[in-house]
């Protein structure tokens, strides 16, 4: 059985390739053939998809901003339960190129999904949802928490 020379510089590249994956994985790349969605499956049918999204924390409210470029307000749901918002859709596209006299085109067609932790309480029926130039903006209105109070004793 021969032996390998030890060699740190390769424990030291093993080390860097897996902190690298680990990484990809936590802050996924924002390269433009990436952006603005995340390819999480592949294949010619369907693909898996995940917008990508800002979360505001205002005093009064959560604002949810996620990227739906060429995505149809009816092509989106979108669920708030037990502190969870999740936001689906599917996203259709026709590519088509032309030769001659004939037109080549396929359907492209993406699922996306995207779940999210809602640390408040939410007011279920002032949410509100709109999609303006490919991108969907959630409005979640904080439940106003009733501040303790205090209250003066009156001599009498």
């Amino acid at each position: 059985m021969p032996l390998d020379k030890w060699n740190p510089l390769k424990e030291l590249e093993s080390m860097r390739k897996e902190m690298d994956r680990i990484w990809e994985d936590l802050f996924p790349s924002r390269k433009p053939e990436a952006a603005p969605w995340k390819r999480q499956a592949t294949g010619p049918e369907q693909a898996t998809v995940s917008p990508a999204i800002d979360i505001i924390d205002r005093t009064d409210e959560i604002v949810v901003r996620a990227e739906m470029p060429g995505v149809a307000k009816d092509d989106i749901d979108i669920s708030l339960q037990d502190g969870t918002l999740t936001i689906k859709g599917e996203v259709k596209e026709e590519a088509g190129q032309k030769e001659g006299n004939y037109t080549y085109s396929e359907r492209n067609y993406r699922y996306f999904a995207r779940s999210l932790n809602i640390p408040f309480k939410i007011k279920q029926d002032g949410i509100k949802a709109t999609l303006k130039d490919g991108v969907l903006s959630v409005q979640l209105p904080k439940v106003v928490e009733e501040q303790p109070r205090k209250i003066t004793v009156e001599i009498s």
